[in-house]
């Protein structure tokens, strides 16, 4: 609510007061009586009290409308202000606004003049540092390009020493593959020889071989050449005469791997050979069944000596070796389940024939097995070269992307000299400006592309 507003409110009701109290006032004297003068005292005081702050809400309220009137014609001065000043501003900045566009008119035209000036004055230079530039570069790219060359020869130089040592290695064994060949073809005409000539030495043991310790003798005696004769070195590939507590086997022949293959020698008596000549069928099936009964009592005994155990990197199977072929086909004949009574008991029967077979299956297995380490030896040197190869693609790899980063550079300086360089010197030439008679070159792009490996 206004002040002014509130004040004639506040009048008016103090007025109804007065007129109120002063109708009271007359109707009391009229019916009052004289005790009650000192109520009409008290009355008229009030009211006096009453009238005197009447006259100053009066007068608080006549001074309430000038200091209204008064904040009111200062309003109206400050709006006129205000909105003088907002017209100076506005002008002020389009004033300012107009300075500025003509200002940077200015600057522009003042920059032009100086870059083409400038521009003026640095082509001939700037051509200068941009051929020698050129020249760096292609200096270094040659001298880059050396150091590559180098880096790739030293490369190549093992791979090319390692393949000549493949190729040797795979020459000296294509090379002992024949001589071991050869020497089997020499050795099986050599068993023949041998088979011919133990045939005709049969008749010449049989007056002396009539003791134990003499057919003992010609056992490991037999043995020795059968073993010579299949090529195994007695300090190599076998050893002779090795001893474990009681029992002594004639030969442990070694197998790649340190295995261990038990030869042991036995010959039993002769006395079947002179029922052998009986033209008595049954003598003669006596005498065979009597021996082919003591071979296996001889096979039993082996066989309970337990060589397997005592000699743990053996193989299962122990050999007996019968020093004559005429020893074992007649055992055989006498009893034609030997062969497998004997495996029976891990026993395998052997003469000087099937004996060589195996010492020489032992000793191509000792072959194989040295092939087989020069095959790992080749591999690794196959995983080796492979890896350096691997190692030589990464460079190759390497010196592509340099070339290539080489050629996109050059050809964004020749881009840089057609766009802004060249057509400035042209100008330059149009204007006759200071050009000593030169010529700009015409600078070609690298178009080539680098050949891409073939894909795996």
């Amino acid at each position: 609510m206004p002040l002014g507003i509130a004040i004639l409110i506040t009048a008016v009701l103090a007025g109804g007061l007065g007129l109120l109290i002063g109708g009271l006032i007359g109707r009391g004297r009229a019916t009052m009586a004289p005790a009650d003068s000192r109520l009409e005292n008290d009355l008229s005081q009030r009211l006096t009290q009453r009238e005197a702050e009447l006259a100053q809400t009066r007068e608080q309220l006549s001074q309430s409308k000038t200091a209204l009137a008064t904040a009111q014609a200062n309003q109206a001065a400050a709006e006129k202000i205000l909105a003088e000043q907002k017209q100076l501003h506005e002008q002020t900045l389009r004033e300012a606004k107009i300075a500025q566009e003509k200002a940077l008119a200015d600057l522009r035209d003042a920059f032009k003049a100086l870059s083409a000036e400038a521009l003026k004055q640095s082509a001939p230079e700037f051509l200068r540092l941009a051929e020698e530039r050129f020249g760096k570069f292609q200096e270094t790219a040659k001298g880059d390009l050396a150091q590559r060359q180098e880096a790739i020869k030293g490369l190549v130089e093992p791979l090319k020493q390692q393949l000549e040592t493949y190729q040797k290695n795979l020459q000296q064994n294509s090379a002992a593959q024949s001589s071991a060949l050869g020497e089997v073809k020499k050795h099986l005409e050599t068993l023949a020889q041998s088979n011919q000539s133990l045939a005709q030495e049969t008749q010449q043991f049989r007056l002396v071989l009539h003791s134990n310790q003499a057919r003992g003798k010609w056992g490991e005696e037999t043995l020795r050449r059968v073993v010579e004769a299949a090529g195994m070195s007695a300090h190599c590939d076998f050893t002779e005469q090795t001893a474990t507590g009681e029992n002594r086997p004639d030969l442990v022949v070694k197998l790649p791997g340190d295995r261990f293959i038990i030869v042991d020698a036995k010959v039993p008596d002769f006395d079947f050979l002179n029922a052998l000549e009986s033209a008595e069928p049954v003598k003669r099936a006596e005498a065979l069944a009597a021996h082919a009964t003591k071979l296996k009592a001889t096979i039993k005994a082996l066989a309970d000596r337990d060589y397997p155990r005592q000699f743990p990197n053996a193989l299962d199977y122990v050999v007996l070796f019968l020093p004559a072929e005429s020893l074992f086909s007649a055992a055989l004949e006498g009893d034609h389940d030997l062969i497998i009574w004997a495996a029976e008991k891990r026993i395998l029967l052997a003469t000087p024939a099937s004996l060589i077979a195996l010492l020489r299956s032992v000793s191509v297995s000792w072959q194989q097995h040295a092939q087989t380490e020069n095959a790992q030896k080749i591999a690794e040197a196959a995983g080796e070269l492979f890896t350096r190869v691997v190692k030589f693609t990464e460079h190759f790899g390497k010196i592509r992307d340099g070339l290539e980063k080489a050629n996109s550079a050059f050809n964004d300086a020749v881009g840089s000299y057609e766009r802004m360089v060249k057509p400035s010197g042209e100008r330059i030439q149009k204007l006759g400006g200071p050009t000593a008679g030169k010529e700009l070159e015409d600078i070609q792009p690298l178009d080539a592309t680098l050949r891409l490996p073939p894909s795996p």
